[in-house]
């Protein structure tokens, strides 16, 4: 054996410390924002950085490697054997389908495009699904692949310049619906490639709302690639915001809500930056801007409107790390009623992950457990919802250890 082997990387301190530190520096991260955000000492990261400290419980790698954005566990703990995707989830069955379709090459003969009116009404009623679906990703990977190609055809057939606008405007659509397919599937490339395609039909479109909706999409790619993408997402929130603002006087409720939608987005960088004053600022001018919508109103894709503003709250306070405020925004948010089975999912998880902060652990367990209950593929390849059941199926209680182990397994954790 070489002078330089070890049974087990993990039990190396050095080895670990030195994982954390080549990680945090790749994000662009100093110290002191990694300890802030993990909850422990710049001291202390220091020592474990440098080999000093041992390597920390399962509990304090799961918040080190949530913090880092850690794709695979493997890649920080350094154990082949302990390979888990956690901002990733095992790839939906009809991802390739929907690859293939987003890769195609074909020339306009090859396909005869649908009536314009035709495929307005299928994309619409693709949106309705998803919204209504447990299995959305299911639901909608299955009509991905004809709604891109049939979009594609409609763009290279359109003659006058009115045609080709709406064409871009239904391929825009559809490329949006293809990116909420894509979260957190195993091929980032391929997301990007959908999103920059998406802002391309949306501003050839010349559409207020497409252009929105896309540079809504844009800028979470932009924020969930880690903290030196965060101006960038910015940048396309504002821009995006500056290019709404003329039309907002006479605009529909959807051109409102995505605008609306946009301005929480800032609130929710600002609070991953963990800038306190800005988030909460920010969140208060989109909850203004949903209080001018209908009461019952949900915005198509974005479920922007007065119902997910307590969502929007918990969210902008668990990312700033503010476990009582997290608790508090969750008994609020609980007023609202959600329509959107994925989002209302999305909003459990977000909730758990306050409760995980308060140090609630089994009220997180509860909040899983509805998230499940309203869409399994939410809760299925959501990173959060992932990191946070591989910590309590180590846990040390014993009925906690089996209500997550069975949760996980369901979910399909334990054996992906």
């Amino acid at each position: 054996m070489s002078h330089d082997a070890t049974s087990n990387p993990y039990a190396d301190p050095l080895r670990f410390g030195q994982r954390v530190q080549i990680l945090r520096e790749r994000r662009g991260m100093t110290q002191a924002q990694l300890a802030d955000l993990v909850g422990i000492s710049p001291h202390t990261l220091r020592k474990i950085e440098n080999g000093q400290q041992r390597t920390p419980d399962l509990d304090r790698v799961m918040r080190i490697a949530e913090a880092l954005r850690v794709r695979d566990l493997a890649d920080l703990t350094g154990r082949p054997d302990g390979h888990v995707d956690l901002f990733v989830g095992p790839g939906h069955p009809r991802l390739a389908a929907v690859k293939a379709a987003i890769d195609a090459f074909t020339f306009p003969a090859d396909v005869e495009p649908p009536p314009v009116a035709h495929l307005q009404v299928r994309l619409h009623a693709a949106w309705r699904t998803r919204h209504a679906s447990k299995d959305h990703r299911e639901a909608v990977g299955r009509l991905l692949p004809d709604l891109i190609r049939d979009a594609q055809a409609l763009v290279r057939h359109a003659d006058r310049a009115e045609e080709r606008r709406m064409a871009q405007t239904l391929l825009a659509q559809t490329y949006s619906l293809s990116q909420f397919f894509l979260a957190y599937q195993p091929d980032s490339s391929l997301l990007w490639r959908v999103a920059e395609r998406g802002m391309i039909a949306a501003q050839e479109s010349e559409d207020p709302h497409a252009i929105g909706v896309a540079a809504w999409l844009l800028a979470q790619a932009h924020r969930d690639a880690g903290p030196r993408h965060f101006d960038a997402a910015d940048a396309v929130n504002l821009k995006a915001i500056h290019h709404l603002d003329p039309f907002l006087p006479e605009a529909g409720d959807d051109v409102l809500a995505i605008a609306g939608a946009l301005r929480f987005e800032l609130a929710y960088t600002a609070a991953r930056r963990r800038d306190t004053g800005t988030a909460w600022r920010q969140w208060d001018r989109a909850e203004s801007m949903a209080r001018n919508l209908p009461a019952d109103y949900s915005h198509p894709v974005t479920s922007f409107g007065q119902a997910v503003m307590g969502a929007h709250a918990v969210t902008v306070a668990v990312e700033l790390h503010q476990g009582g405020e997290s608790v508090r925004q969750a008994a609020r948010a609980d007023r609202g009623v959600i329509g959107s089975r994925p989002r209302r999912a999305r909003h459990r998880i977000e909730e758990a992950r306050g409760y995980r902060l308060d140090n609630q652990p089994d009220a997180a367990m509860a909040s899983l457990e509805k998230a499940y209950q309203a869409a399994p593929e939410t809760i299925r390849y959501n990173g959060y919802a992932r990191t946070l059941l591989l910590e309590e199926v180590e846990s040390t209680r014993a009925p906690r250890r089996r209500r997550a182990a069975e949760l996980a397994d369901r979910i399909g954790i334990l054996h992906s």
